[in-house]
């Protein structure tokens, strides 16, 4: 019974799946006009959209995107809640791994739950895995669609982008799914 290597995945996984929450880089943004945007790239992630800027009173120029807004196409709500409930998940699916470990190194008497504990954390390590691969795929097929977002003029950005491309956090986010689920099934359970 090979679980701790099942485990540790899971807890990397949880690791990626935070950081793929915080990065920007969802989606990139090339602009033809570089009279405020100077670098030519905007970064269109799920909480906010982000470029530099010699122009402006600050160099990095980042403008928070809420649930509420509703200039945003729904792929990007759906994403900010599903990326929670899958840090929530994978949190929750660490907590029983752990425990899970405990059982097995501690307990002396009652070793029959030992297994349904390993299931929980598989299962919700498998749960996290999709909550953040439907986000991920979506927002993947927007750029690859080259879908435009009706920014507010506060933002600084153009509607149509000269093209998009796939940011980091979606390449990061797809390592985190590889990472959720194991290749052998019978050596995690």
């Amino acid at each position: 019974m090979l679980v701790f290597p099942c485990v540790t995945s899971g807890f990397l996984a949880w690791i990626f799946t935070m950081t793929t929450v915080s990065l920007n880089e969802w989606r990139l943004w090339h602009v033809d006009d570089v009279s405020v945007i100077t670098s030519g790239v905007a970064w269109v992630g799920i909480w906010k959209a982000c470029f530099y800027s010699q122009v402006l009173p600050e160099t990095e120029n980042c403008r928070s995107i809420s649930i509420s807004d509703s200039f945003v196409p729904v792929e990007i709500p759906v994403a900010q809640v599903l990326m929670v409930l899958a840090v929530v998940c994978g949190l929750v699916g660490n907590v029983s791994g752990a425990v899970a470990m405990r059982m097995v190194y501690f307990s002396l008497e009652d070793r029959s739950s030992i297994r349904l504990v390993f299931m929980l954390a598989g299962t919700l390590y498998l749960l996290t895995g999709m909550l953040s691969l439907v986000p991920l795929v979506w927002n993947m097929s927007s750029v690859l669609n080259n879908s435009t977002i009706d920014f507010p003029p506060e933002f600084h950005l153009p509607v149509p982008p000269v093209r998009q491309q796939v940011g980091s956090a979606i390449g990061v986010g797809i390592l985190t799914f590889i990472m959720s689920y194991p290749v052998d099934f019978d050596t995690c359970s």
